[in-house]
This record gives structure tokens, sequence and C-alpha cells, in this order.
């Protein structure tokens, strides 16, 4: 009953997580690559956004979609083939959840940074070169998880090493001690680097917010000067979807402690450990939704032509 309850659960969870996230990050995608292609250019904030979107939508179907499935009770859904693509892109595309959303911080200090030098640099250098940045990010990722190649077979009757990560539909065998250490190192540098480093980029931005609010006391509202107002609602919006990030980060990390101290530790929770690691794949999109100006921008556009073109279908209905 105790099992049965945990699937009913965990299949409600990760199929909301997709109901979520596949439609939201679909939309953002759709979004920026018409604004791409009819505008001609995209601001580096929503280009680093777009590749966010790509990279969440590519988690949802690697890992919540394989999920949902297992939790309503179909097993052996992945051959070995499946197992080490989808093993493989899940792992690269969770990290570069962590990497893109520091990117993301990172270019919102630099554009709230005083144009000195050193910060005019960085300014001028981003831009032009995110493409080679994301890139790079790419790379980092890449180069992390090539075991998932090669040691990565679906769930079947053959023995396994004791450095073997049991998952739910597929086994990630490590072969030797050292390997599987040296992944281990290998992630835990990434994650730290790219979390602290998103870390002290929105506390800049929290210390930059905090003091514009002094400045303009006893001013004229912020709220009135549009380029502000753009300005600092966006910095708003990167440092909330960094809170989230290092809020998910700080549990899976909890979860993940507490089941290498607990010699057996319950699949309840694995479950919840795999349904945190995956989650913000499908807030963030919300997020981005509620706060991006170019997102709502096109939305109110769609809406007034809509207006317009039933205001002139009921016109000419009436002319007739």
């Amino acid at each position: 009953m105790e099992f049965e309850v945990r699937l009913i659960f965990k299949a409600i969870g990760f199929i909301i997580l997709i109901i979520i996230g596949v439609p939201s990050n679909v939309f953002i995608l759709a979004i920026f690559i018409h604004t791409k292609i009819t505008e001609k250019k995209l601001l580096p904030s929503n280009a680093i956004l777009t590749m966010l979107a790509l990279v969440n939508l590519l988690v949802i179907i690697t890992k919540g979609i394989p999920q949902a499935i297992h939790s309503i009770g179909i097993r052996n859904i992945l051959n070995d083939t499946e197992c080490k693509l989808f093993s493989f892109m899940y792992r690269i595309c969770r990290g570069m959840t962590i990497c893109v959303t520091s990117l993301l911080s990172c270019n919102q200090c630099v554009i709230l940074a005083p144009p000195s030098k050193s910060w005019l640099i960085l300014k001028q250098k981003i831009s032009p070169n995110l493409p080679w940045i994301m890139l790079c990010l790419w790379s980092i990722n890449i180069a992390i998880y090539p075991s998932c190649l090669i040691h990565v077979r679906a769930i079947g009757n053959y023995t396994t090493s004791k450095y073997t990560l049991h998952l739910e539909f597929c086994n990630h065998d490590f072969m030797t001690f050292q390997s599987y250490v040296a992944n281990g190192i290998a992630i835990a540098l990434r994650d730290f680097s790219f979390v602290g480093s998103m870390t002290l980029a929105s506390c800049y931005i929290v210390f930059t917010l905090h003091r514009h609010g002094k400045q303009v006391q006893g001013m004229r509202s912020s709220d009135k000067n549009p380029g502000k107002s753009v300005e600092y609602k966006a910095s708003r919006a990167v440092v909330l979807l960094v809170t989230i990030y290092v809020a998910l980060f700080g549990l899976d990390s909890c979860i993940w402690i507490y089941t290498l101290i607990v010699s057996r530790v319950s699949p309840a929770i694995s479950d919840a450990r795999v349904f945190f690691g995956t989650l913000y794949a499908a807030l963030s999109p919300v997020v981005i939704i509620k706060t991006n100006k170019k997102i709502k921008t096109t939305l109110i556009c769609n809406n007034k032509k809509e207006q317009i073109h039933s205001t002139d279908t009921t016109t000419t209905d009436s002319s007739e």
C-alpha cells in the first residue's frame, strides 16, 4: 500500500511538472526565436534565457518524462543505447542549467556595474562573445560526462560493481573507485564554482538595488523613469531565478548528503531528490514569462491584434 501511494504521488508530481514545464519552455523558445527572425537581433539577456529554456526543456524530456512513465507502472522503457543517450543528455543539460543561470546573473551584474574602465571592457566583450561563451559552457559539461556513453546500461540481469548508480531505468557503473571519485570531484567543482559565482553576482545586484533605493528616497519615484524601471525589474527577476535555483540546489545537496550518511535510503527520499533536481526546469520558465519585458510586450501586442481583428470582423458583419 505504501509503495502504491509513493508511486501515485510521484506520478502526479512529474506529470504536473511536465504539463507546466514543456509548454512554458516551448513558448519562451518560440517567442525569442520569432524575435530573432523578425527583428534580426536579440538582447544578450534574452539570448541567455533562450538557451536556459532549451536546456530546461531537454531536462524535462530526458528525466521528467521517463520518471513519469516509470511511476505509472511501465518498466524497461529504455534499451542500452537509449539509456546512454538519455543519461548523457540529462546530465549535460542539468549542468547547463547551473552554468546558464550563473551566466545570466553575471551578465546582469555587469549591466548594473558602474561605467568604470574595467567594467566597460566586460560590458563590451560579453555581447559579441556570447556564442563562444555558450560553446565553452557546453564543452565543459560534455567533458565531464563521457562515462555516460560508455558505462550506462539498461536495467537487466547482469553483475555490477559496487561503484554503480542504480537509477530506476538505467545503471551507471563507474567500474573503478578512481573513475567514481574523479567524476564526483569534477561535478562538485563545476556545481560549487557556478553556484558560488551566481550567488556572489546576485548579492552584488541586491546591494546595487538597495543602494539605488536609498538614493531615490525623497526624489521622484524610480517607477516614473522607464529606463531605470525596466533595468531594475530585470535585475529583480534574475535574483528571483537565482534564489529559486540556489534553494533547490541546497535541498538537493542536503538529500544527497543524507543518502551518503544513511546505509539504506527510502525510495521516497530518492524520488524527492530527482523531483527537486528537475523542478527548476518547470519553475524558471514561469518566472521568465511573468517578468520578461519582451515576452509581456509580445503578448500585449498579440492581444491588441486579436481585439482589432475581432472589432473589424464585427463591423464587417454589421455592415452586411
